[in-house]
């Protein structure tokens, strides 16, 4: 069973490899630790990690919270704040950025494995609804074509299909939605086709009507 990958973005090094070495013996595996939002996003391209920890204080032109946006708006990779500031203001700054998870300095190993099962297992939730919205667009999608123009053949009354092949009326609005089809013999039809039953159909017929 694969490792989960998980990069470490903090610009204090000691705290970094102790971060590191703590997950590593947690059974995880740490792609890099880096101290910079801009090293942070030119790794999660190379490595695509399952979970980033993210220092909120970081060297360099952006800083944690601005770093984090840029990555889950680019690669949909989730993301536990690692800081020593749990202020109001930064608290609201972090909240935009839909974080995963917020660890404040010191932590043991306990915190860190539980963040990491939490993000995942959140990362996993918002996976599978996406999948699900996904799924739901589609298939209103084909519903809509039913409510386009349908070439339609004037003899056979076959449809033709997207790919340019003509299908029976019954097989496309089947696939297009969630209709099912019941086949019977409209009086007319009766009329044309088997005009001998045509007496017995409509006595039929006469006596449901009086029935209902």
């Amino acid at each position: 069973m694969a490792k989960e990958k998980i990069l470490v973005v903090e610009d204090e090094s000691i705290i970094a490899m102790d971060i590191a070495m703590s997950l590593e013996s947690l059974g995880y595996e740490v792609t890099a630790t880096v101290p910079s939002g801009e090293q942070a996003i030119e790794k999660v391209a190379e490595d695509k990690p399952d979970l980033i920890f993210m220092d909120i204080v970081l060297k360099g032109e952006m800083d944690g919270i601005e770093t984090a946006g840029r990555i889950r708006s680019q690669f949909k990779i989730p993301v536990v704040y690692l800081t020593a500031y749990a202020d109001e203001k930064t608290l609201k700054r972090a909240k935009i950025t839909g974080p995963f998870g917020y660890i404040i300095k010191p932590f043991e190993d306990t915190d860190l494995r539980i963040a990491v099962e939490i993000g995942l297992y959140k990362a996993g939730l918002e996976a599978e609804r996406e999948q699900l919205i996904t799924e739901l667009q589609e298939a209103l999608a084909k519903v809509k074509t039913l409510s386009g123009l349908l070439p339609i053949c004037a003899w056979c009354k076959n449809i033709r299909n997207d790919d340019g092949y003509w299908q029976a009326v019954e097989q496309y609005v089947g696939e297009h939605s969630t209709a099912e089809f019941t086949h019977g013999i409209c009086p007319d039809c009766i009329k044309k086709y088997y005009p001998e039953l045509e007496e017995e159909v409509s006595q039929e017929e006469k006596g449901d009507s009086e029935i209902a």
